[in-house]
């Protein structure tokens, strides 16, 4: 038995909705490179998104019919992105009072976003800082699903795996945790529910304020949905 004292938070699909700006900066740089090409629809380009922005071009590039290399279009994305980075992102409904609420637990996010971008969007929404830790896969030895990106920020904030929970809205979360050692929670309203399906996550929420039964909950229990 024992109590959540760490909690890390996936960005895309969990804290923030950034799938419009992120559309918006991969048509701009396919129309960009290769003038006619299709324009990609909203709800493809987020199902793309949770593995990093190399695998969002690869798989969007392989959708648009296009034979170019993710390294010949990458940077014309993130210069796209960069340019619009909370044009239309906005957190989630209930972010800033479940961070608010979480006072007895240590907070950070784990993203597959770049760093610095994940960093100045949370700046840029004013909750930054809630945040000890805030990584992308530059941070940390190796990107999601690899346990090592929790396992840092498990040892600099000087709390142990166990005591941790890992929130996220895909199966990439769910086994980033696991591989971790941590419990895992699933988000229902993200990019990749059925992904998350598939790994089941401990608890499932529709509303981080949900989280804030953290304190009083002990971990060990199994898929189940937090009301």
């Amino acid at each position: 038995m024992r109590s959540v004292r760490l909690v890390v938070f996936d960005l895309d699909g969990t804290l923030i909705d950034s799938s419009q700006d992120l559309a918006t900066a991969v048509n701009e740089a396919l129309g960009g490179l290769f003038p006619g090409a299709p324009t990609l629809a909203l709800d493809e380009v987020r199902s793309f998104v949770g593995s990093g922005a190399g695998v969002l071009v690869s798989r969007s590039l392989a959708r648009a019919g296009l034979s170019a290399r993710v390294e010949e279009v990458l940077p014309a994305f993130l210069a796209a992105y960069r340019r619009r980075l909370l044009d239309r992102t906005r957190l989630y409904p209930g972010v800033e009072e479940a961070l608010g609420g979480l006072t007895g637990c240590t907070l950070a996010v784990l993203s597959n976003k770049p760093g610095d971008l994940s960093r100045e969007i949370l700046e840029r929404l004013g909750i930054a800082h809630r945040f000890a830790r805030v990584y992308g896969p530059q941070d940390v030895p190796a990107r999601k699903p690899d346990a090592a990106g929790l396992l840092q920020i498990a040892a600099e904030t000087g709390l142990a795996p166990e005591e941790g929970l890992m929130v996220g809205d895909s199966g990439i979360d769910v086994r980033t945790g696991r591989a971790a050692g941590m419990a895992t929670a699933g988000v229902t309203y993200g990019y990749d529910m059925q992904g998350l399906a598939a790994e089941r996550p401990e608890f499932l929420v529709d509303d981080l304020r949900r989280l804030l039964r953290l304190p009083d909950l002990v971990l060990g229990s199994r898929w189940s949905v937090l009301t």
